[in-house]
């Protein structure tokens, strides 16, 4: 027997706001019965686990011991453009002059996630 992971948990200050930029990250929508003040609010996959956004009353204070990674249609520094403009911030910068690696961006609680290559990137970078 095996567990199958049904969503993924982030706790923060105010689910509905979290939830909405992880929506327009994604693409994807927000569960039809969540709403703005709701405590938790989901965020609908067409595929994987559910992002799952719990209100609590501590704030974050150290780095995620887990965290997500994206790997965007479009190109990396493309989609990091485009996070910044949602209300990402940008953390660190561990993109290879040889077009691998990766970038560090906190969304606006301050979670960190990381932006991969893209599928276009890799094959632009592989010989």
């Amino acid at each position: 027997m095996v567990s199958v992971l049904q969503n993924v948990a982030i706790d923060c200050a105010d689910a509905y706001e979290l939830a909405r930029f992880w929506s327009e990250v994604t693409g994807r929508p927000l569960h039809p019965e969540d709403g703005p003040g709701d405590p938790e609010v989901r965020v609908m996959p067409t595929e994987g686990p559910v992002l799952h956004f719990n209100q609590v009353p501590e704030p974050k204070t150290v780095k995620n011991r887990l965290h997500l990674c994206l790997r965007p249609e479009t190109s990396r520094d493309a989609e990091v453009e485009r996070l910044l403009g949602l209300g990402a911030t940008f953390v660190g910068d561990h993109r290879n002059l040889d077009g691998s690696g990766w970038a560090v961006l906190a969304d606006p609680e301050g979670n960190e996630f990381c932006v991969l290559r893209s599928a276009s990137d890799r094959a632009a970078t592989t010989g």
